[in-house]
C-alpha cells in the first residue's frame, strides 16, 4: 500500500496537462476560478478512472480507428493548450482569454488527457495489495488516490496564483511560460507513447 501511495504522489506531482492547466488558470484568473477548473478535473478524472477500472477504455482503445482518432484529438488539444501557455507573452497563464477555462473545459479535457489513462491503468492494474478482495482494494485505492490528488492539485493551483501575483520581469515570465508548455508537451508525448 505504501508503494501505491508513493506511485500516486510521484505520478501526480509531475507536470501534466491537468496540473499545468490548473497552474495556468490560477495564474491568469485567480484561486476561485481555479477551484472551478479543479472541480471539473476531479469529476472528469473520476469518470476516466471508472472507464479504466471497468475495462471500457480498454475496449475503446482496442479499436484501431477509434484509438487513432482519440489520440490525434488528444494531442492536438493538449498541444493547443501548451501553445496558449507558451505564447502568453509577459503574462503567466493563458493569453487573451476573457474568461477562465471552467468546469466543463476541465471535465472534457480529462477524457482526452493521455496521462489520465496511463496513470489510472498503472495504478489500478498494478500495485496489488489485496489479491483476495479486489473490489475492496479498488475502493481503498480510490480513497487513497483522491486523498493525494486533491492536495496536489490545490498546491499547483496555489503555485499558479502565486506566480501570477509576482511582479516578475517579462523575460522571466516568458521563460516560465515556455518551461510549463515544454513540460506539458513532454508528458503528453510520453503518455501518448504509453497508450499507443
Amino acid at each position: 500500500m505504501i508503494e501505491f501511495c508513493l506511485a500516486v504522489f510521484f505520478l501526480l506531482i509531475t507536470p501534466g496537462p491537468g496540473v499545468l492547466s490548473t497552474a495556468g488558470v490560477g495564474a491568469a484568473f485567480g484561486f476561485r476560478a481555479g477551484l472551478s477548473f479543479v472541480a471539473g478535473l476531479f469529476v472528469g478524472g473520476a469518470a476516466t478512472m471508472l472507464m479504466v477500472i471497468t475495462g471500457l477504455s480498454a475496449i475503446m482503445l482496442a479499436l484501431p480507428l477509434l484509438r487513432t482518432v482519440l489520440l490525434i484529438a488528444s494531442i492536438c488539444y493538449l498541444c493547443y493548450l501548451a501553445w496558449r501557455i507558451a505564447t502568453a507573452g509577459t503574462r503567466i497563464g493563458f493569453k487573451a482569454a476573457e474568461r477562465p477555462l471552467g468546469f466543463r473545459s476541465a471535465f472534457t479535457m480529462q477524457f482526452i488527457n493521455p496521462k489520465a489513462y496511463v496513470v489510472a491503468t498503472t495504478l489500478f492494474s498494478g500495485f496489488a495489495f489485496m489479491p483476495d478482495a479486489p473490489v475492496r482494494e479498488v475502493v481503498i485505492k480510490l480513497i487513497l488516490f483522491n486523498a493525494i490528488w486533491i492536495p496536489v492539485h490545490l498546491i499547483w493551483l496555489r503555485l499558479g496564483v502565486t506566480l501570477g501575483s509576482l511582479n516578475l520581469g517579462p523575460n522571466t515570465q516568458q521563460k516560465i511560460n515556455i518551461a510549463m508548455a515544454g513540460a506539458m508537451l513532454i508528458v503528453v508525448g510520453i503518455a501518448a507513447l504509453g497508450i499507443y
